[in-house]
C-alpha cells in the first residue's frame, strides 16, 4: 500500500457531534495503523451556515481527545491551505477545466423557474431532476450559443456550473465496508459544482482538495454514500485516480431507531458533544465538563461500530491502533448506550494512578474553596475510588471528610437515634479522647469493648456514630473515617449531633 493519507473534514457550523468525533477517530486509527498521516481540513464553503468559534471548538475537541492531526488547520503542513475558504482561486481553475473538457456546463435557470418545474412535476406525480433527460430543454450552455453564454455572463446574470452526468451508464463502485455497489447514472442529477459568487459547492471542493492533498482513503459517514457515484465520476472527468472509499454506519438513538441527536441527549441527560459548547443563544453540555476521561470516551467510541472479533472491551490507544481495520467495521448502525459510556469511565478511573486522580481532584476542591493537603486527599481517593464513576464522585460521596454534616438524614435518624443515644455517644467520645493512639485498629478495639461493657449490639453504637460523622448511614468503615478526620474533629462531630438531636 502506498502512503496512507486520510482526512477529517468537518464544517464549522456549530459544535462537533459525537458521530463526527467517531469519524475523526476511525480516520486517526486507520492512519496510525498504516503508519500514515491524519489531516484536519475545514470545509467552510457554505458561508451562510458558518458559525464563529466552531473551528476553534473542533481543534480543541481533537486535542482534548488526543486525536492530534499531523497536518491541517492549526497544525501546519506542506499541502495547504487546509481551509476551503482560503482556496477559492484553486477551485476556479479546476471547474473551468471541466467546462472546457465538456464535463460541466453553465446553467442560467433561476430558482423561480426551477421551483415551477418541480411544481408541475409534482402535479403529474413525478419528480423533477436536472439530469440527462431534462437538461436539453433547460436554460443552459448546452442549448445556447457561445455568444449567448458570453453575453449572459458579461451582463452579470446569475449562473451556476453543473456537472454533466453521463447518460444511462452503470457506475461500478467498491466501498471498503459495504462492498460492491452499482448505480445507474439516470438516477443521478447534474449537481451544481460552482456558483457565480465564486464559491464552489462541497462536491467540487471535496474532490479537488482530496486529490491535491494526496488523500488515499476517504472514511466518512454513510450520509455521503449517495454522493459516491458522483465523486467517482468527477475523478474520471479530471483523469485522476480516485481514493478508496469507506462509509461508516450511523450512531443510533438509545432506543435504536434513528440517528442520535442533541435532543436525545437533552431527553436522557447525557452529552452528545465532546466539550461544552457556549454561545449567546445556545449552550450544550460536553463530555469533558461532565467528568468523562478522554481515553474512556475514545475507547467507547471505537467500539461503537467496530469490533476486533474478541470479548475484550478495554483497549489502550496503542492497542486500538494495532487492531483497527475497516474490514471489522459494521455495516449496520450502532446503538448508543449512555450507561455503557459511564461504565467505561468507571473502568478507566479504576485503572488510573491515584496521583493522576489527585491532580484533577485537587482542582475540584480548589473550585469549592476547600483547603486540604495532598496526603489527606490521597487517602480519601484510595478509600472512595472503587465506587466512583467520575472523579467528582469522590467528593460528592466523601464531602463529609472536609466538613461536618449540617443536617442528618431523617430516615437514618429514626433508625439510629434512641432516647439514650446522646449519653452513649458522650461516654464513647470521652473514651476516644483518652486513646493513646487514634488509629482504626485502636478505635475498633475500643468500640468492641464499649458495646460489650454496655451489653448492646454493635450497630446500636456505630450507627449513630456514623450518622454524626457522615450525616447518613453510608460511607467507609467508621474507624477509618474517624482516623482520617482525626481525634478532635471526631469529638466535635459527636458533640454536635448530641446538641442537635
Amino acid at each position: 500500500m502506498s502512503e496512507v493519507r486520510v482526512r477529517f473534514a468537518p464544517s464549522p457550523t456549530g459544535p462537533l457531534h459525537i458521530g463526527g468525533v467517531r469519524t475523526a477517530l476511525y480516520n486517526y486509527l486507520f492512519a496510525k495503523h498504516h503508519g500514515g498521516k491524519f489531516l484536519l481540513r475545514i470545509e467552510d464553503t457554505d458561508r451562510n451556515r458558518y458559525v464563529d468559534g466552531a473551528e476553534d471548538y473542533i481543534i480543541e475537541s481533537l486535542k482534548w481527545l488526543g486525536l492530534t492531526p499531523d497536518e491541517g488547520v492549526g497544525f501546519g503542513g506542506d499541502l495547504g491551505p487546509y481551509r476551503q475558504s482560503d482556496r477559492k482561486e484553486i477551485y476556479k481553475q479546476y471547474v473551468f477545466q471541466l467546462v472546457e473538457s465538456g464535463w460541466a456546463y453553465y446553467a442560467f435557470d433561476t430558482p423561480e423557474e426551477l421551483e415551477e418545474l418541480r411544481r408541475i412535476s409534482d402535479q403529474k406525480g413525478e419528480t423533477f431532476i436536472y439530469n440527462p433527460q431534462s437538461r436539453m430543454q433547460l436554460n443552459n450552455s448546452l442549448n445556447l450559443s457561445e455568444e449567448e453564454v458570453k453575453s449572459k455572463i458579461d451582463s452579470g446574470e446569475h449562473f451556476v456550473i453543473r456537472f454533466k452526468i453521463p447518460e444511462n451508464e452503470t457506475v461500478h463502485l467498491n466501498d471498503l465496508i459495504r462492498g460492491e455497489i452499482e448505480i445507474n447514472t439516470n438516477t443521478l442529477d447534474d449537481k451544481i459544482l460552482f456558483k457565480s459568487d465564486g464559491m464552489p459547492t462541497y462536491h467540487l471542493a471535496n474532490i479537488v482538495d482530496d486529490h491535491l492533498m494526496k488523500i488515499s482513503h476517504v472514511i466518512r459517514g454513510e450520509e455521503w454514500l449517495p454522493s459516491m457515484a458522483l465523486h467517482e465520476l468527477l475523478y474520471r472527468a479530471f483523469g485522476w485516480k480516485a481514493p478508496r472509499f469507506a462509509h461508516l454506519p450511523l450512531i443510533l438513538k438509545p432506543e435504536g431507531k434513528g440517528k442520535l441527536s442533541k435532543r436525545d441527549g437533552d431527553k436522557h441527560g447525557f452529552p452528545v458533544f465532546p466539550i461544552e459548547w457556549k454561545k449567546a443563544d445556545e449552550s450544550a453540555m460536553g463530555y469533558r465538563e461532565e467528568g468523562y476521561l478522554p481515553d474512556a470516551l475514545v475507547n467507547m467510541l471505537a467500539l461503537l461500530g467496530w469490533n476486533p472479533g474478541t470479548e475484550q472491551e478495554i483497549f489502550t490507544k496503542k492497542e486500538l491502533i494495532k487492531l483497527f481495520s475497516l474490514e471489522k467495521v459494521s455495516k449496520s448502525g450502532a446503538r448508543f448506550n449512555p450507561e455503557k459510556t459511564i461504565w467505561f469511565n468507571h473502568q478507566y478511573i479504576q485503572k488510573m494512578n491515584d496521583l493522576d486522580i489527585l491532580t484533577i481532584y485537587r482542582k475540584m476542591l480548589e473550585e469549592r474553596n476547600i483547603k486540604s493537603n495532598d496526603e489527606f486527599n490521597l487517602k480519601v481517593i484510595e478509600l472512595l475510588k472503587e465506587r466512583a464513576n467520575f472523579i467528582s464522585d469522590i467528593y460528592t460521596q466523601g464531602d463529609f471528610f472536609y466538613h461536618a454534616p449540617e443536617n442528618y438524614d431523617e430516615k437514618a435518624v429514626k433508625k439510629a437515634w434512641k432516647e439514650d443515644t446522646s449519653i452513649l455517644l458522650s461516654e464513647f467520645s470521652n473514651e476516644l479522647i483518652a486513646l493513646p493512639k487514634f488509629n482504626q485498629q485502636q478505635i475498633h478495639k475500643l468500640a468492641e469493648e464499649f458495646v460489650e461493657k454496655k451489653s448492646i449490639g454493635f450497630g446500636r453504637l456505630m450507627m449513630p456514630v456514623r450518622l454524626a460523622l457522615v450525616g447518613g448511614l453510608h460511607g467507609p468503615d467508621v474507624p477509618v473515617i474517624m482516623e482520617l478526620i482525626g481525634r478532635d474533629e471526631t469529638h466535635r462531630r459527636l458533640s454536635l449531633i448530641c446538641s442537635k438531636l
